[in-house]
C-alpha cells in the first residue's frame, strides 16, 4: 500500500537575488521523517521556495515512488501555479515548475496555501542554510516495528476479545441502530448467533466480561456468562455510536430527509449525524477503554461485547489506519476480533477481524 507524507518548505533570499537557501519539512502520520536544507548561492526568493519544493519531492520519491504527498508553503506564486490555476510566464520559472512535477508524479502530490506562521519549521531550515551557506538534513528513520521482537518477548499480553452483538430487527437493512431510546433486542436468530459464540468464547478460557449496557449487548453477554460463569461489568465507554435523530432509519429515510447532513456523514468521520456523534469522538473513547483494560487486566483474557462501530474504531486505532478506513471494515453479529495490548508499554497488535467460523 502507497505510504502519505506531508511536504512543507520554504525559500529565502537576502536580497532577492542574493544569497539564498531552502527548507523542507517531511512527515508521515504526524511524524517527522525528513528535515533537509541547503543553500544555493545568488537567487530569488521564488527560486529558493521551488528548491525547496523540488528537494522535498525527491527525497519522498526516493521513500516510494507511488506516495500521495500533500504539499503546503505559504508561496502563493508556487502553489497557484504547481497547482495550475496561474500561468507560468517566466523561462526559468518554468523550468522549475517542471523539475517539480518530474520529481514526483504530479497527480500525486496536492498543493495548499498555508499562512507564513504555520510555515516555521522550513522557514528555520531555510535560514540555516543561508546563516551557515551550507547543505544538510538527513532521513531520520523512526522505527515501526516492535511486535517481531515482542512475540519473542515473555510478557503476557492483555487479550481482549472483541464480541459484536447478535442480529436485531434493524440488522438486516442496516437501519442506523445506535444509543437511542429504541434500543432493541435481539431476535431468534441473534439470540441463536448469542449462543453460538458464547460456546466460543467458552473455549477461549476468559477471565472477565465487559459489555455495552444497551439490550442487545446485554443479551449476547448474558449468553457469555451463562457459558462461561463470569460476571459481566457493564461499561459505557463500549456504546454503539450515537446516530442522533437518525436512530432507526433506513439509509434511504435518511438519504431522502437529511440529504446535505448524510452526504456530510459519507464524506468525513469528523462528522456527528444531528444530536449525535462522530466517529472521530467513538474512536477517542474506544481508545482510551483499551488502554484502561490493558492497566486494570494486565496479561488477562478478557471479553468485551459491544458494537459495529466501536469495533471498527478499535480495529483502526490498534493499527494506527487513517480516520476514514473504518469506512472498508464491517463487522458482522457475533463475530469474533481479537486485540492484544502489552500493558508495559501499550504496544497493540490486531491478530483476528471478523471471525465466524463459529457461526456456520
Amino acid at each position: 500500500m502507497a505510504r502519505h507524507f506531508s511536504l512543507t518548505a520554504d525559500g529565502g533570499s537576502r536580497g532577492n537575488p542574493g544569497p539564498a537557501g531552502y527548507g523542507s519539512v517531511i512527515t508521515e502520520n504526524g511524524k517527522i521523517i525528513a528535515e533537509l536544507y541547503d543553500f544555493i548561492g545568488i537567487a530569488t526568493n521564488n527560486v529558493a521556495e521551488y528548491c525547496g519544493l523540488i528537494a522535498g519531492l525527491t527525497a519522498i520519491n526516493a521513500l516510494d515512488p507511488q506516495a500521495t504527498v500533500d504539499v503546503k508553503m505559504d508561496s502563493k506564486l508556487v502553489v497557484e501555479q504547481m497547482s495550475g490555476r496561474w500561468q507560468i510566464k517566466h523561462a526559468d520559472m518554468r523550468k522549475l515548475a517542471s523539475d517539480a512535477r518530474n520529481a514526483h508524479t504530479a497527480s500525486l502530490v496536492k498543493y495548499t496555501w498555508i499562512p507564513r506562521d504555520e510555515n516555521s519549521h522550513a522557514d528555520r531550515l531555510a535560514n540555516k542554510a543561508l546563516d551557515e551557506q551550507s547543505g544538510g538534513g538527513e532521513i531520520i528513520t523512526v522505527r515501526q516495528n516492535y511486535l517481531t521482537e515482542r512475540l519473542l518477548n515473555p510478557e503476557e499480553s492483555t487479550t481482549i476479545f472483541l464480541i459484536r452483538h447478535g442480529e436485531t430487527v434493524l440488522t438486516p437493512m442496516k437501519k442506523f441502530s445506535g444509543d437511542g431510546a429504541l434500543n432493541p433486542e435481539l431476535t431468534d436468530i441473534g439470540l441463536g448467533q448469542a449462543e453460538k459464540v458464547a460456546q466460543a468464547i467458552a473455549k477461549l478460557d476468559p477471565e472477565v466480561i465487559i459489555a455495552s449496557p444497551l439490550k442487545r449487548t446485554t443479551q449476547t453477554a448474558e449468553a457469555i456468562s451463562k457459558a462461561t460463569g463470569l460476571p459481566i461489568v457493564f461499561e459505557d465507554a463500549w456504546m454503539e455510536c450515537s446516530f442522533g435523530i437518525w436512530d432507526g432509519m433506513s439509509i434511504d429515510e435518511v438519504k431522502e430527509r437529511y440529504p446535505a447532513d448524510y452526504n456530510s456523514w459519507v464524506c468525513s468521520t469528523s462528522f456527528a449525524p444531528p444530536e449525535g456523534e462522530s466517529y472521530d469522538s467513538v474512536a477517542l473513547r474506544v481508545d482510551a477503554a483499551i488502554s484502561q483494560i490493558a492497566s486494570e487486566y494486565p496479561g488477562q483474557r478478557v471479553v468485551v461485547v459491544t458494537h459495529n462501530g466501536t469495533i471498527k474504531s478499535a480495529a483502526k486505532v490498534v493499527v494506527g489506519a487513517p480516520a476514514e478506513s473504518i469506512f472498508h471494515i464491517d463487522i458482522s453479529p457475533c463475530s469474533i476480533t481479537t486485540v492484544s495490548v502489552w500493558p508495559s508499554d501499550g504496544l497493540r497488535a490486531l491478530r483476528t477481524l471478523n471471525e465466524q467460523a463459529h457461526l456456520r
